[in-house]
């Protein structure tokens, strides 16, 4: 399973994380990440879809569970997510959602960390905070260093723009872990909602 998790793309996981929500050809998945914004994420091309797809099948996370042509259209392969690919996207969360040195990859944990229990993504966001805290620590008195031995604040600019980065986020994530905490906060599976419906017929047509 580690070596699956390693080998895990982002676009990799997104797709493994849409296909927990249904069985969807490639085609669906691309029209679907277009519909809910993803490419602000990942870069999302046909090619590197349908390789990303292949790829998966061989690692044994996704299976084929149909084909089906539509008119004219060309045959479109189904797929679906296997036991194996749940466990995946899951680890590769875990992983990411707790580590303040690849910001990407964090945003990527971040929209899927819903696939998590609510108790255990509020315990990794909290351990993650806790880095970045320190973080914030070591920066700030680096900067005060600086300062100190008479460094001109004209060479200072970009240190204090990270500063307020690192407070900045550290507020929010303070308030994002209230919130999941909170039961009225929606987590986890919940019944499709309307538009949830009309984005997946979108994406088929």
């Amino acid at each position: 399973m580690k070596d699956a998790v390693d080998r895990l793309t982002p676009l990799g996981l997104m797709v493994l994380a849409l296909l927990a929500e249904g069985d969807m050809h490639p085609y669906e998945i691309i029209r679907l990440m277009r519909i809910r914004k993803d490419d602000r994420l990942v870069t999302i091309t046909n090619g590197t879809l349908y390789h990303t797809v292949s790829r998966l099948e061989k690692a044994g996370l996704v299976t084929e569970v149909g084909v089906d042509r539509d008119g004219n259209r060309p045959e479109r392969t189904t797929y679906s997510v296997t036991d194996a690919g749940t466990r995946a996207v899951g680890e590769w969360v875990r992983r990411e959602l707790v580590r303040v040195d690849r910001p990407a990859e964090f945003r990527i944990a971040l929209a899927e960390a819903h696939n998590l229990d609510r108790a255990e993504a509020v315990d990794l966001l909290t351990e993650r905070r806790v880095a970045l805290a320190a973080q914030r620590d070591l920066h700030e008195n680096g900067l005060r260093g600086a300062i100190a031995k008479g460094v001109p604040h004209q060479y200072l600019i970009e240190l204090e723009r990270e500063g307020a980065l690192l407070r900045t986020d550290l507020d929010w994530l303070d308030r994002i872990i209230a919130r999941i905490a909170g039961e009225e906060f929606p987590w986890g599976t919940h019944e499709p909602t309307e538009r949830y419906l009309e984005q997946r017929k979108a994406a088929r047509q």
